[in-house]
């Protein structure tokens, strides 16, 4: 997609701040009307008439066939995961279909485990990410069902040591933190990602991290994805039900379901039932990822209890949520004021959900649910048609959350086909190539700098009509094109894109972006999202652009991950870059002093998620950099190896890690290292990539490379003795 090609750059900043991703929606909702009981003692505020089971297109649609045998579809959905595993970047992949409480479609395709003794079946476990957080809404909305969560009575009725530094933060309420309206700035994450370790940490020191944030904006202002809104309402539900969230989600969603394959790393499942995992850059498996905010992200599942657990929404299992609560979570809850105007699209919000209208299905007359799940090793998507009592789920080992998307959609409509409620597919869609048109002079206003999370790009805008856009750092990508219109707007020249420039109430500028991708075998999809807004260069005393200047270019290195953590292996070090087209910047963050930058977007959707500043301290003359609670040091701290034939590593006593470039005197050297169980080093080569990590181990003896470095982390006072050989 456009939006990422931009975005090669912001990765150094992204990676660090999500390590989980995800995902990949203009008026309040008014109440409901003949809501149960239950759900008015909860305070629970509904939507005037509840999403009818079936459109005025579905009741229109063909008389239903005999009952299908479902041979096509499984022959397609087969077709499909092979395509994944052959052409895709996919390891391996698993789906399943549901229809009216029956799975009547299920497979697998792919490599799993190295030797190929351990095949892929229909019970091999996948992380489906942020599907994990419709498990925490299902959790909210059953104890709003008895009474004991109001979903607009403030959290900090619940949770009474919820501070933060904003007092906004007070009108935060759990509907605010399932639809992503919360105003809170993303994502708490520090070690919330490991290998093979359930350390608790991100989800027992979240309150302690938002106790010294703000909010990016008023509770309730605009939706944009957070990952934090739902590690909160987990630990809301666990102070409501006074049980800890594995427990709680064993108890009322997966033991009634039979969802026998769904866990998360509190019940260290077993290892040899777990998907395989690899990761491109790195030779051989890898252990298991486990995320440890599990509300939001942190749950395995399969397929097909995937598919199980999609009866909560087409009314198979109303005594475990009722059919109130349903129709509450497929609200469109992302209609704001801050929103684009209506227009094909697989983001939005629903409470918990993605989109709650989901294309290519809105073609057809029929509504559809989707959320999905993306973080480093594992990918998943559900699809739910609820007024269908049909649903779809693929789940994968490497890939994209996107591609399993569109298989799951696929295997829907091509089941939809085979039944007889549609009866054929409808063309892939285009804005159409543009149609030449003299410029208005007052559009040339919208060139200038814009900003999104982690980034910057330029928008040139000639007397000529042409828009161009290219990124501030260096990106390999190409610049993009796009012609002004007849319309109005800026097409490129292949007409799968429009874009365009809104100046909304808040007085920022956006850019608009509505896009068709077409992915070969695999349909095609929809967006459109305010991708960037616009920023207002600003002027630095001059003690304040020395202090940054001293910084240009400089690379910073991760210090305090605990030693399992994925990121010694995905990380790369993260170089500040000051802006050279937009003075006073540093990407998307405005400078604030000799010390201090902010992120002050505000963008609905996903551009706009996961804020972080940047702050700078310094101890025993080292600078140190504080990235939402990840801590770094500038690389001016670290020491070139001189390893003698014996050498000893310690932790030092503030337990950060302990970094080292690699010395052309030591380098083509192989060395040993001798340490206890509850630590790690990993080596790097000159461009940052990791060439070994002793967590996944796989070699004896590791050859330094000249120009690298190497990394130790453990608890304070960790010994590594290493040998050079």
């Amino acid at each position: 997609m456009i939006r990422n090609r931009w975005r090669t750059a912001a990765v150094l900043f992204l990676c660090l701040l999500l390590l989980l991703t995800a995902c990949n929606d203009n008026t309040p909702v008014a109440e409901m009307q003949n809501v149960a009981e239950a759900l008015n003692t909860a305070e629970v505020t509904l939507s005037s008439a509840a999403p009818q089971a079936v459109s005025t297109a579905e009741a229109d649609s063909p008389p239903q066939q005999a009952e299908p045998t479902y041979e096509i579809t499984r022959q397609a959905a087969q077709e499909k995961a092979e395509l994944l595993t052959t052409t895709y970047a996919t390891n391996s992949v698993q789906y399943a279909l549901i229809d009216h409480g029956s799975i009547t479609v299920s497979g697998q395709s792919g490599k799993n485990d190295e030797q190929g003794l351990n095949p892929l079946t229909k019970d091999t476990m996948y992380g489906i990410a942020s599907i994990s957080k419709m498990f925490t809404m299902v959790a909210v909305m059953q104890l709003a069902e008895q009474g004991k969560i109001g979903l607009d009575t403030p959290v900090i009725r619940y949770i009474t040591e919820f501070t933060m530094t904003d007092e906004r933060y007070k009108q935060i309420t759990p509907r605010m933190l399932l639809n992503h309206s919360s105003g809170l700035n993303g994502s708490s994450n520090v070690n919330a990602d490991l290998f093979e370790d359930n350390d608790t940490y991100a989800h027992d020191t979240l309150l302690k991290q938002l106790s010294g944030q703000t909010l990016k904006a008023d509770p309730g202002a605009y939706s944009v994805y957070c990952n934090d809104g739902f590690t909160l309402a987990e630990i809301l539900v666990e102070r409501v039900s006074g049980m800890d969230f594995t427990s709680y989600v064993h108890r009322y969603i997966t033991e009634p379901l039979g969802m026998m394959n769904t866990l998360t790393p509190l019940d260290s499942p077993d290892r040899a039932k777990m998907a395989g995992l690899y990761y491109p850059a790195y030779p051989g498996q890898l252990p298991d990822q486990t995320v440890n905010a599990i509300g939001m992200g942190g749950i395995y599942s399969t397929a097909e209890d995937l598919a199980r657990f999609s009866q909560l929404f087409t009314g198979e299992a109303e005594e475990v949520l009722a059919g109130k609560s349903a129709a509450l979570m497929a609200q469109d809850e992302y209609k704001t004021p801050l929103w684009p105007d209506d227009a094909d699209n697989s983001i939005g919000y629903g409470l918990g959900w993605d989109s709650v209208d989901l294309y290519p299905f809105s073609e057809y007359g029929i509504k559809a649910l989707t959320k999905g799940g993306e973080i480093t090793l594992y990918k998943a998507s559900l699809v739910v048609l609820p007024g269908q009592d049909i649903a779809a789920a693929v789940v994968s080992s490497g890939g994209s959350g996107m591609y399993n998307q569109l298989m799951a959609n696929e295997i829907l409509l091509q089941a939809l086909k085979e039944k007889g409620t549609i009866t054929e597919f409808k063309p892939e869609k285009s804005y159409g190539a543009p149609v030449q048109a003299d410029i208005p002079e007052s559009m040339l206003q919208y060139s200038g700098i814009y900003g999104a999370t982690g980034t910057m790009m330029n928008i040139k805008i000639s007397a000529g009509g042409v828009l161009s856009i290219t990124s501030e750092q260096p990106s390999n990508n190409p610049k993009q094109i796009f012609n002004y219109s007849r319309d109005g707007m800026f097409h490129s020249s292949d007409g799968d894109a429009m874009v365009s420039f809104v100046k909304e109430e808040n007085g920022r500028t956006y850019f608009w972006i509505r896009q068709y991708v077409s992915v070969p075998g695999l349909g095609q999809t929809a967006s459109s999202e305010y991708t960037s807004e616009k920023l207002q260069p600003q002027e630095l005393p001059a003690e304040t652009r020395e202090a940054w200047m001293k910084r240009d270019g400089k690379k910073y290195y991760l210090l305090n991950a605990k030693y399992t953590s994925l990121g010694y292996l995905v990380l790369p070090p993260t170089e500040l870059n000051v802006s050279e087209q937009l003075p006073g910047y540093v990407l998307d963050k405005r400078i604030t002093g000799p010390d201090s930058a902010v992120s002050e977007l505000q963008i609905p959707g996903n551009s706009g998620r996961d804020l972080s500043g940047l702050t700078f301290f310094t101890q025993d003359g080292v600078e140190y950099l504080n990235l939402a609670g990840f801590i770094l040091v500038n690389e001016d701290a670290l020491k070139p190896t001189n390893f003698a034939k014996k050498s000893t590593v310690t932790i030092p006593p503030s337990g950060y890690a302990r970094w080292y470039t690699i010395s052309d005197k030591d380098g083509g050297k192989n060395i040993k290292v001798s340490m206890p169980s509850k630590a790690s080093f990993a080596v790097y080569d000159a461009k940052g990539t990791c060439i070994y990590f002793s967590v996944i181990g796989g070699k004896d003896q590791i050859m330094l490379p000249a120009g690298g470095s190497i990394v130790f982390a453990g608890d304070a006072g960790t010994k590594f003795e290493v040998s050079v050989q």
